[in-house]
Parts: structure tokens; sequence; C-alpha cells
């Protein structure tokens, strides 16, 4: 059986993680302003994410890069909710449970950090993340939360942490 590691970002991972990301949005004909792809932080996700209650995680299958995904607390909201942020996978990682492998992680640190709900946003055609995420226990909300400046995502689904 073929598996994946899952670890922290490290600063050398910085410029492979943005490529991964905007081959993704690309791949899926996402928009490139108002998304992952316009982000500023996209080429320093090792220092965005190197701060009090936020984690990124890189998964890698036989030195590869193949996959990413964090959380963070969601900017401009008051109660203690997080985001779950850039999780994306290159095609070859997919439909092998490593998505939710990853998810795992990233919501145990969410409930280590003492976070009470995830957020997050995604687009329409992203219709096996989705699954994912209701698989998970994502529900689909009718508003946008927090201010992510991902306008163009009209997809918002709300989890509580267990």
């Amino acid at each position: 059986m073929d598996s994946a590691i899952i670890r922290e970002i490290r600063p050398e991972d910085n410029a492979e993680v943005a490529q991964l990301i905007r081959n993704v949005l690309v791949e899926l004909g996402v928009p490139k302003v108002g998304t992952a792809f316009a982000d500023k932080a996209l080429g320093m996700l090792y220092e965005t994410y190197n701060v009090q209650n936020a984690a990124f995680y890189v998964l890698v299958n036989q030195e590869k890069l193949l996959g990413c995904g964090g959380i963070g607390p969601l900017e401009h909201q008051g109660e203690p909710i997080c985001e779950l942020q850039k999780m994306y996978f290159l095609p070859e990682a997919r439909g092998k449970g490593w998505g939710s492998d990853l998810m795992r992680v990233c919501l145990n640190k969410a409930k280590d950090y003492g976070y009470k709900h995830c957020y997050l946003e995604t687009m329409p055609n992203m219709i096996e993340a989705q699954k994912l995420y209701k698989k998970w226990g994502f529900e689909h909300i009718d508003m946008r939360m927090g201010n992510t400046g991902h306008f163009s995502c009209p997809v918002w689904m709300l989890k509580r942490i267990w």
C-alpha cells in the first residue's frame, strides 16, 4: 500500500507549495483573482503559519510533495473559529485516503488550539473536495464568514469541532 508522510511545512517548502497550489487551481479552472491563487502570502506559507494558533502541513510520498493544507484563525471573527486553508492535492495524490489523513491532522490541531468551529471556502466545481468536507461533518452555510479576501469562492462550509 502506498503511504504518505504528513509533516509541518519547512521554509524550503515555500516555493514548491506555492507552485503546487497554483497548478491545482489552474487545473481546476479557478479564477486567479479572489482565490488562493492571488494570496500575497502564497510564497511564504512557512512564515505565515509560523504564528500562534496556526499550522500548515505538507503531504509527501517518496520524497515528492503531493499535497498541503492547514488551519489558521478566521480573520475578523469574534468567536474562536479557525479556517481550513489551502488544502490541495496533485492528481496523483487523490483517491488514496490522504485527504482524510490530512483533514484529521488539521482538525486535531484545531481542537488542540481550542477552536470551536472550522470554516472553509471552496468552488462549486470542486465536487470531490466537497465530498471530503461533508464526510468530515462540514455543512453548507448560506453566508460568508470572516474576511478571507476570497470573494470568488461562493461555497461556504462550517463544522463544529468535536
